[in-house]
């Protein structure tokens, strides 16, 4: 609760009108793994939230094509698996790759409840690999190289996009084309990486989990445990006083991914605890990030 109260805070001083250039529901008919519920999807205008998300869509943000580098992100912001943080982390992230040449998706995934889904524990995860999915079968279209589609999360949302960084060779959705449902890198914002009591975040687990999650699921669902060689190249970033979130979560990612081979870069700073971008410019904390994109081929020459 901690961290849904830190987030609060923020958003009421960070809120701004909301403009996307197309909303897409990321399925045209039926929602897998979902089942009927009384339960009502709520966005909060004045703090710029969703909660008890039943509905993904993803809202696009095309850059000009003057400046546009035929990279693409799909973007999931943080909220504890509890709502999802749609403009601080989402829509302004978004607005910013687009100036600089990236075209940007920013997710609005379920939000796991065993009343809206048989499944709960993978019902994100699904939203992030259709998300995938239709950005690399809509590529020609967008103006997007299929080999340059990212994945970006912050928190919670850092757990998604490393879910589906490190779960892809597996299809939770339906994809009877064989569309590569691997990202072709990972962005990681303060990520909850790890499931494990000793590390996670309490509150995202029983989110995601539920209350006493078997150790195979709790294995599975931490992510430092599933990285392998074909792991997507990331990009990490963390404040090293995180109250919510603990850095050591990077830190063991981190050292996954080195040990299997996988490039990262890691950019830990000493102080700034939980949200720490969101005081800052978004130009400002997201520079290193085209740095590190343009270095990795991603973006420029």
């Amino acid at each position: 609760m901690e961290s849904i109260k830190i987030i609060f805070i923020l958003l009421f001083t960070l809120c701004f009108a909301l403009k996307a250039q197309e909303v897409i529901n990321l399925y045209q008919s039926e929602i897998p793994n979902s089942k009927d519920s009384n339960i009502k999807e709520f966005w909060n205008e004045k703090a710029g939230f969703y909660k008890n998300v039943i509905n993904p869509t993803m809202q696009i943000y095309l850059p000009d094509k003057e400046v546009s580098t035929g990279a693409a992100v799909v973007i999931c912001p943080g909220g504890g698996y509890s709502v999802v943080v749609f403009n601080a982390e989402g829509v302004r992230t978004a607005e910013e790759f687009a100036k600089n040449g990236v075209a940007a998706f920013v997710l609005k995934y379920r939000i796991p409840n065993d009343t809206t889904m048989v499944d709960k524990k993978i019902g994100p995860l699904q939203d992030a690999q259709q998300a995938i999915k239709i950005v690399r079968e809509n590529a020609a279209k967008w103006g997007i190289a299929i080999n340059k589609i990212g994945i970006m999360g912050f928190s919670a949302g850092g757990h998604l996009a490393s879910t589906e960084a490190t779960h892809f060779n597996k299809a939770y959705i339906k994809n009877d084309t064989g569309t590569s449902l691997r990202p072709d890198f990972q962005i990681l914002v303060y990520p909850v990486i790890s499931m494990q009591d000793s590390l996670t975040h309490a509150g995202s687990k029983y989110q995601l989990l539920g209350e006493n999650p078997s150790q195979e699921i709790t294995d599975l669902f931490s992510n430092e445990l599933q990285v392998n060689k074909d792991t997507p190249p990331a990009y990490i970033t963390h404040a090293g006083d995180d109250m919510v979130v603990d850095v050591d979560n990077s830190i063991k990612y981190f050292e996954a991914l080195r040990h299997h081979k996988v490039p990262v870069e890691m950019h830990i700073y000493p102080k700034g605890n939980h949200g720490f971008v969101l005081f800052q410019p978004t130009e400002e904390w997201m520079k290193p990030i085209f740095k590190w994109m343009k270095r990795s081929k991603f973006i420029g020459n």
